[in-house]
Parts: structure tokens; sequence; C-alpha cells
């Protein structure tokens, strides 16, 4: 069963310069598996690419951190083909005779929704239609799609000519260890599919953006500068000490593992990195393909670190070849981003990478996320993770161990926060296997009770699992992510079964009381947003039945805002955000309420006060 964390979204691309519009499948992911929450589309793009997409971060780590890595990024291929142009398609760069609209050159091939992005889990075999083989899962989450830049959309770019060339990437995740929990590895297959390419390079293309986002989007990219450290072929973009953006937790890094080819040996490889500072585009990013071949990525050229303390924001390309590529032969590389807990951080992850690279990424993994079902009452929750036929982590079997362990699973962990489904996160149980000597032989249990919880407030719970050690590769204990298994719940009641005991809480409702302090918070921002806004006060109407319609009142007997409250989740409570039914915060005063049953037509008639 594949599993898709986004569907795929049909858009309809108008170019207003020359009046057509085609139709591509669009998709994207944000990858939950590992510690690094990635946006990526099936385009290339690690980033939105200023077409819609929703999302406000587009590379967070930490989780939950709202620190910012990427601003833009992407892989281009240039070459000369059979005539002897010299041509360059780019996923994302920055184009200054592109002006109409935010158009790139490689997009998916179709509107066939077998072009969205595949989702594939670890050791599981799918079927793709343009893969040659069934694809088995590498990582704990995989991502396949592909592009090219010659399909409908592509070709009717300004300034565009295509080499005709098929991109299939894979993306790899993992959620243990530190090091595989903090990188992403990406896979690709380049496919020349019309005529065969002379001096073929390729470059990663980044723009990063490091610091906190919710700061200007100028104050965080203003002052990030650029490493390279050509022993890893590792470019890393870090965001300069103090300033808006506060100080950052990780820089990014992206990493190329030397590819091997038929055409040249991995020796003679030439490389170069070129850096400048993201001042307005083009940057160092010339306009014409032939430029961009000759002075970037055939250029050999290895720059100097950037000035960290004079630099203006810095973007950096790291280019590699070349490469003779007959027709419908294939490259096949591997490149990497890297995060980690400071420069030193990201250079062990990076460094590691190497040895992990040596076995294929084939390494231990954790068990299988627990199955968890989870049961609301008054005041209290119910998690249970009993394993199923088809689910089941103590059964469990993992042959990338060295120490032949047929049996590696050791237990299960229970975790809660107050804050979001990303965490913090508070370890509230423990339960292992008993009598195998490691870890704390607590026995393992498949029930977890809390009680003593505020009814209609968001609590935050995940169970794990987790494996032992392997002593013989020295590999630690894997436990599952957190973030794969994490529930939004809600302790409470049921609806009752008409009007009578409907309340306000609280009342009266305090401006001078910080609800946003309290543990779990009563009031809170919207997720992707760090800070309080006036919008993000509350206040709950409880005891509701299940269809009903609010009605807010001042004294004076002006309808302030209606409320229509039709809970198909069976929940008997309503947030408001103190805001008339045109957007206007109300003030201080004496408020009546009335809620009808939309039923049985009862109505409770009822007031509060709001104090500011």
């Amino acid at each position: 069963m594949i599993e898709k964390i986004f569907k795929g979204l049909i858009f309809i691309f108008f170019i207003s310069a020359i009046g057509l519009s085609q139709r591509v499948y669009t998709d994207y992911v944000i990858t939950d598996a590992c510690q690094v929450r990635q946006l990526i589309t099936n385009q290339g793009l690690l980033w939105t690419g200023g077409y819609g997409i929703p999302i406000f971060i587009n590379c967070e780590f930490p989780p939950g951190s709202y620190e910012e890595h990427i601003g833009e990024a992407g892989i281009w291929v240039g070459a000369i083909t059979p005539k002897n142009d010299t041509l360059v398609s780019v996923t994302s760069s920055w184009n200054p005779h592109i002006t109409q609209g935010n158009f790139f050159e490689f997009w998916p091939p179709s509107d066939d929704p077998a072009d969205s992005i595949w989702v594939v889990k670890r050791g599981e075999v799918v079927d793709i239609p343009y893969l040659p083989f069934p694809y088995k899962g590498l990582g704990d989450k995989d991502y396949v799609f592909r592009y090219n830049d010659y399909n409908p959309v592509s070709l009717k770019i300004k300034n565009h000519k295509p080499l005709y060339i098929d991109v299939i990437q894979i993306a790899h995740t993992w959620s243990a260890p530190d090091v595989l929990a903090q990188v992403i590895v990406y896979e690709y297959f380049i496919i020349p599919t019309r005529f065969d390419l002379k001096d073929v390079y390729i470059t990663q293309w980044v723009d990063p953006n490091v610091g906190l986002r919710t700061v200007d989007f100028f104050t965080m990219l203003g002052d990030d500068y650029t490493m390279f450290f050509p022993d890893l072929h590792l470019g890393v973009g870090l965001d300069r000490p103090g300033g808006g953006d506060g100080d950052a937790y990780s820089p990014i890094g992206f990493m190329i593992f030397t590819p091997h080819h038929k055409s040249i040996p991995p020796t003679s490889l030439t490389w170069a990195m070129i850096w400048g500072e993201s001042t307005h585009p083009p940057g160092i990013t010339p306009s014409r393909d032939a430029d961009k071949y000759v002075q970037l990525m055939q250029s050999r050229t290895i720059m100097d670190n950037q000035d960290a303390e004079n630099g203006h924001g810095s973007h950096f390309v790291i280019s590699f070849g070349k490469f003779q590529l007959e027709q419908y032969d294939t490259l096949h590389f591997y490149t990497a981003e890297v995060l980690g807990e400071g420069l030193e951080g990201l250079l062990n992850n990076a460094s590691s990478l190497e040895y992990l690279k040596e076995r294929n990424f084939k390494v231990p993994s954790p068990p299988p996320v627990p199955p968890l079902v989870v049961a609301t009452d008054n005041h209290k929750i119910k998690l249970s993770w009993y394993p199923t036929e088809e689910v089941n982590p103590e059964k469990y079997f993992d042959p990338n161990r060295a120490d032949g362990d047929s049996l590696p699973f050791e237990g299960y962990r229970v975790y809660k926060s107050t804050v979001s489904i990303d965490g913090p996160w508070k370890l509230m149980r423990e339960y292992d296997v008993a009598g195998d000597g490691y870890f704390h032989d607590l026995g393992l249990e498949h029930e977890y009770v809390d009680s003593g919880l505020v009814n209609n407030v968001e609590y935050y719970y995940t169970v794990t699992a987790f494996s032992k050690p392997d002593k013989k590769l020295n590999w630690p204990s894997l436990e599952t992510s957190k973030r794969l298994n994490a529930r939004k719940v809600v302790p409470g009641t049921k609806p009752p079964e008409t009007v009578g005991q409907v309340a306000v809480v609280p009342n009266p409702y305090r401006g001078d009381i910080k609800y946003k302090n309290y543990n779990p918070p009563w009031e809170k921002p919207e997720p992707g947003r760090s800070f309080w806004m006036e919008q993000d006060r509350r206040i709950q109407f409880i005891n509701l039945p299940q269809n009903c319609v609010i009605k807010i009142y001042s004294l004076s007997g002006i309808l302030i805002n209606t409320i229509y409250h039709n809970s198909t989740e069976n929940k008997g409570y309503h947030d408001w955000n103190l805001t008339s039914s045109v957007g206007q915060a109300i003030s201080s005063g004496i408020y009546l309420f009335t809620v009808e049953d939309l039923n049985n037509h009862q109505v409770q008639v009822g007031k509060f006060v709001i104090i500011k």
C-alpha cells in the first residue's frame, strides 16, 4: 500500500506572453520520517517555486524550531548537443530573462497521476510505471518522482531550448540514528532521450537562507555566508552569529558523492565551487545557457571561503563533470542535504555519510511503527498499541544487522507534548523486554492511560518502538520517528442531547492574563507562526449539542457574530476568537448569547464578560 502525504494537484499554468495554457500534474510532500522538514516538489524544486504551495518554511530543522535553511535549491544539467549547441536546463536558478511568473525549465511529463510523488516505505516493493524494475524502499520513507525539460509546459518557456533529458529523482529519508535523521540523500538518474550528449556537467544550485523564519525575509538572508570543504565536495551555507534572525542551530550543506560512469574515471572528474552574494538576481547566474556552462559549470574554479564578517548573504553552485552520455544512457549519482548541531555536527554527519554510502545506505533499522489507537474520555485519554497481523513490531526482522539477531525488537516508549505535534516531547513511560539484559528489563505493556487532563484542550501523544543495539556493528538502539505516530488528542465529554448546560469559559475573559503561557496553552498561534497575535484570543462554548447555531449579541442587542456548530467529530465545544462577523476585535463589555439546537429548536440564553 503506497502512502501519499499530500495528494497531487493539477494546476493549469497560463503563459501570458504566448497566450497558451498547459496541464501538468504537480505534486509536493513535506518529509516527516526524518528530523528535517523539507518541502520536495515533483519538478525537482526544494522550495515552493512561488506558485501557491501553502508552505511557510521550505526546510525546517530542528522540527518545530521555525528555523529556515533554504531559499531556493535544485540541480542543473549542462551539455553540448550534436549540433554543437551549448545548453543548460535548470530546475531552479535566477534567470532575469524570465520575467512573467515563476517559470522553470523542468516540469512533470504530463497530467497523469502516475507523475505524482510516490511514497514508499522501507522494504515496500512498488511497481512504478517509468522504472524498469519493481522499486524497493531503501529509507524509512522514500519519495520517487520524475521530470523532464521537454514536456508541453517546458517547450513553451521563453528562451528555453531543451536537452531532451529525463530525470528520475529519489529522496531517501531515515528516522534514526541522528546521522541519518538529520540528512536527506537524493538519488538521480539522468537519461538523454533524443540524442547523444557531449561534455555533460551537473550543478547543485543552492540559495541558503539560514535563520528564524519569523523575521523579515530580507533580514534572514542578509547575513549568510558560504564555506566549501573540497575533500567532501560539500558546500555549506551558514548564518553569521547575531543579527535580527537569531543564532541558527544548524547550517545547511549540500554534498556530492563522487559519481561513477563508464565515460570517465572518478579521479578525472573536474569540480567547481563558486559563490556570490545574495543581492539581486542574477547574482552569479548568467542568463544565457552558454555563459552558465562556461563561467560556472566547466570553470574548475574553487573559490576561497566567503568572509563571514563582511558578507551580505550568499548563494553557490557546486559543479562536476564532464561525462559523455549516449542516447538512453544513464548517469547515476547521489547528493545529500546535510544538517546538524552547528558546523561541527554537520561535518560529522557528512563524514559519516561517506561510510554509509559504502554500505549502499543499507543500515540497521528501527522496528515498524506501533499500530496506535487513541480513545478520549472525560479528563483522560487512553493509548493502546497491540500488535496486529499486519503490523507487529515485536516480530520484525532486520537483514542489515551485523549481529544476526533474528528478533531485534526491545521495547516501546510513550511521549506527550502540550505544545505541538512536533514536540517538544516528554517521555511518559518506557516498556522493554524483561530479562534480556538490555535497558531496564521492565516488561512490555500495550496500554497507557493519562488522567487529570483539561477537557477540550489539545494534547499530543506518540508511541515509538525501539530496537536492541547492534554491538557487532557498534550501532546504537534505533527508535521509530516520533512524528510518524504523533496524534493530536482532545479529551472531553460527548455532546449532550440538547441545550441547557451551555457555558462560556473562561468567564470572565481577562485581557491581563497571559493565557498563552498556560500548560497546556489556552491560546497559541496557528501552525507555522511562533508568535501570539490578537486573532489568537479564545473563549470556548462548552456543552453544545452536535448540531446548533450560536449567536452573540452586544448588551444593546446588536448581533456581533453567528457561529454554526455541526460537529462531525462528535465534540461538544466550539472556539471563538473574539472577533465580529466582519473581523473586528470586540471591546470590553457584557455580551449575550443564544444557542439554538437545530434538531429540536430549543434555545438557551446566557451571557459572558470580556475585560481587556
